[in-house]
């Protein structure tokens, strides 16, 4: 297969450990349209809410910082601004992707996470997958870097290799966001991997990861585009029964 925007050693990468990182996808005029156009957005159409809910708190944070932690997020940015219709069908962010899951590559969703300075919410170990669940590993997820993300401000951390378990089960219910067990699935023991404003950190759906609380006075903005195959069929979860975006190739009819 010809590759578009990734070199031989980089598929090697995320193909053994389950993510990438890629710098400077967006130039410094590009994040800095999507950073005043997340501004607004975040604004007119965010929602602020103490984060993802669940028992897993308790690992993560001491009972004061729950009380104060906070996450902004809202979905589908490019539905409300250019600066993200433009990002999402980027030549080389696309290109990566392709050269990830093959020629024809779908964007299924985006999703804002905003840590708040002083004490931006923490996310627990987990994959992505019980989400957005598809039948098969054909789906990449691309974290777009507003601002320069670090250990401080809560980088994104994986587990390497951990794409190959395959799906898991996770601990869900009423009161509870999808996660994994605390005291099997550490982050003490994933991989920080801190970025740049205009990189691209890159990873299956399948890849456990977790990020720590934001400590720090600054802001921690990271956009989740979601790519898919087009024939890797969705079951369950987030945009079921959703046409998504055609970025690259062809989605053609599975009943023609």
């Amino acid at each position: 297969m010809a590759l578009h925007t990734l070199s031989e050693d980089q598929v090697a990468f995320y193909n053994e450990r389950g993510y990438l990182r890629l710098q400077d996808v967006f130039s410094p005029d590009e994040v800095e349209f999507q950073s005043v156009e997340l501004e607004r957005l975040m604004l007119e159409w965010a929602q602020q809410t103490p984060g993802w809910r669940g028992p897993w708190r308790k690992a993560y944070m001491t009972a004061e910082e729950d009380e104060r932690a906070r996450l902004t997020a809202m979905h589908e940015l490019q539905n409300y601004s250019e600066a993200f219709a433009r990002a999402v069908v980027n030549d080389r962010l696309t290109g990566a992707v392709a050269d990830l899951i093959g020629p024809d590559v779908e964007l299924h969703h985006t999703t804002l996470h905003a840590k708040a300075p002083d004490m931006g919410t923490p996310f627990p170990m987990h994959q992505d997958h019980p989400f957005y669940e598809h039948e098969g590993p054909a789906y990449v997820d691309a974290i777009v870097h507003i601002d320069t993300a670090s250990e401080e401000n809560g980088c994104l951390q994986f587990l390497e290799g951990s794409h190959k378990l395959g799906p898991l089960q996770h601990i869900r219910g009423p009161e509870s966001s999808p996660h994994l067990p605390t005291d099997r699935y550490r982050l003490e023991d994933a991989v920080s991997v801190p970025a740049d404003a205009g990189d691209v950190v890159f990873f299956s759906y399948l890849t456990i990861h977790g990020s720590a609380p934001n400590r720090t006075d600054q802001w921690r903005r990271l956009v989740r585009f979601g790519y898919r195959d087009p024939d890797n069929v969705q079951t369950a979860g987030q945009g079921l029964g959703r046409d998504g975006l055609m970025v690259r190739g062809q989605k053609r009819n599975r009943a023609a």
